[in-house]
């Protein structure tokens, strides 16, 4: 216990060694700024979890989006304001040019929005990749959330004579017109028309604080004077699952499993290959997992088609259910791990999505196939492959004096026989009442079959199906 406690100790000095300080000085107040200039997607996201976390630790006074987003996926939007609506420090947005699509969504959930002079806000309409507008029941959804959580900004109650009137510090209904064309607001927004904002309808119609240049305008602006500014650094970690979750970066990676996979089986007991698979394996479904795209059960899936494959290639002769099950499962799993799914419910995910995963994993399975089949004969094949010492080249004859096996079997060249175990390739052969080990010149015979020898190499007897 005492050895695990200095242990324990050691490691804490070393860590506030390198841990960056928090010294403010007294009297300051803290700003911290968390740059949102990519797509919405399920990395930022992450990413957000992060900043609002250090932003709490740091115990900062406000934390300011800088925003410059066209938008992206609708969960993590939904995600990310959710985060905001409920923060308890408070939240202020700097639109630097555009709040698009999920920008405006996430925008609208700030205490306070700024624009830069130009900047715009709004177009939520939900689209796939292509541009084109989403089924109603995805509009629906978005209306939902833009029109709640403008509501979420508060009201307050006029009372004009006898009526008692609501007033929206930020209008759901304009929120809503944002999503639905089909929304007519006099004097704001014509029928059949998407509404965007400039800096200055958003201030007229209480969707914006002000125009400002920048930052530290926004922040002096909203009456803070004396502050110190941190801002959300990426991380290495960041930068990297950002590469490796790229869909050709993802192609590759599945290419270079099943390439590995290939290569393996060719050349058994080299490992090098099945390393390489393992290795892409592991940077396929590492960010995916991080970035909350693959689940546990997504990656449980691939990893048993994976056995299942193995099973019945090197245990069970023939390719039956168990290698069929496997296929379907590893692909499955990989498919499955690219999209935002909950439990095979994809009520939330974008036809185009499903379609990109499906067409990403299919066309690296097949470039991976017909690549592997190639480079098998430059690499083992040639003489000059690179791996040309992994595979024999020179044929062992008795002319030169090379016997180390019984050659009885040679007698058996021309006779034929029946298959007494399934070849694949290898398996058992009787001639004249007599078992023999026997390989198959690489085609597939089932047990009862004819077979005829057809040639007698270092010990080895190799047969074909007897067609006669």
């Amino acid at each position: 216990m005492r050895y695990f406690l200095i242990t324990v100790l050691f490691v804490f000095t070393i860590c506030s060694l390198f841990a960056e300080p928090v010294n403010i000085e007294s009297g300051k107040k803290l700003v911290y700024i968390f740059p949102i200039k990519e797509n919405i997607g399920a990395g930022i996201w992450r990413q957000t979890i992060k900043a609002f976390a250090e932003a709490d630790a740091l115990k900062a006074d406000v934390i300011v989006l800088h925003m410059n987003t066209y938008g992206g996926t609708v969960l993590d939007a939904d995600s990310m304001r959710t985060k905001v609506l409920n923060s308890r420090i408070p939240v202020y947005v700097f639109i630097d040019n555009n709040a698009a699509s999920a920008g405006a969504l996430i925008s609208i959930a700030c205490d306070s929005i700024y624009m830069r002079e130009g900047a715009n806000m709004g177009a939520a309409t939900v689209v796939n990749e292509t541009g084109q507008a989403m089924p109603d029941k995805y509009q629906s959804y978005m209306r939902s959330i833009m029109r709640s959580t403008a509501e979420a900004q508060g009201k307050d109650t006029v009372f004009s004579g006898n009526d008692t009137l609501i007033k929206w510090r930020r209008d759901p209904k304009i929120a809503e017109a944002m999503v639905d064309p089909s929304i007519y607001i006099a004097g704001i927004v014509d029928s059949g028309k998407v509404l965007t904002m400039t800096p200055t309808e958003a201030i007229k119609y209480g969707f914006c604080e002000g125009v400002r240049k920048d930052v530290r305008e926004v922040i002096e602006k909203a009456g803070i004077k004396n502050y110190e500014i941190r801002e959300y650094k990426k991380s290495g970690l960041d930068s990297i699952i950002g590469f490796l979750v790229n869909p050709i970066v993802s192609g590759i990676l599945i290419m270079a499993m099943i390439g590995g996979i290939y290569f393996e089986l060719q050349t058994p007991g080299i490992g090098f290959p099945i390393g390489l698979a393992i290795t892409a394996a592991i940077l396929y479904f590492a960010p995916l997992y991080l970035e909350g795209l693959a689940a546990n059960w997504e990656i449980i899936i691939f990893i048993v088609g994976f056995i299942l494959l193995a099973v019945e290639i090197l245990i069970i002769p023939g390719f039956g259910v168990f290698g069929i099950s496997g296929i379907i499962l590893m692909v499955s799993g990989l498919i499955l791990s690219l999209l935002d799914n909950v439990i095979f419910d994809f009520g939330n995910v974008e036809p185009a999505r499903i379609s990109a995963a499906i067409g990403t994993v299919m066309i690296s399975i097949l470039l991976s196939f017909f690549l592997s089949i190639w480079a098998s004969s430059k690499l083992f094949a040639s003489r000059k492959g690179i791996f040309r010492n992994f595979a024999l080249h020179t044929t062992i004859s008795t002319e030169r004096s090379y016997v180390g096996v019984d050659q009885d079997n040679e007698s058996l060249l021309g006779k034929r026989g029946i298959a007494q175990t399934v070849l694949r390739l290898s398996g058992k052969i009787s001639v004249e009442g007599t078992i023999y080990d026997a390989m198959s010149d690489g085609s597939f015979i089932e047990k009862g079959e004819r077979i005829l020898v057809i040639r007698h190499e270092a010990g080895q007897v190799y047969v074909v199906k007897d067609i006669e």
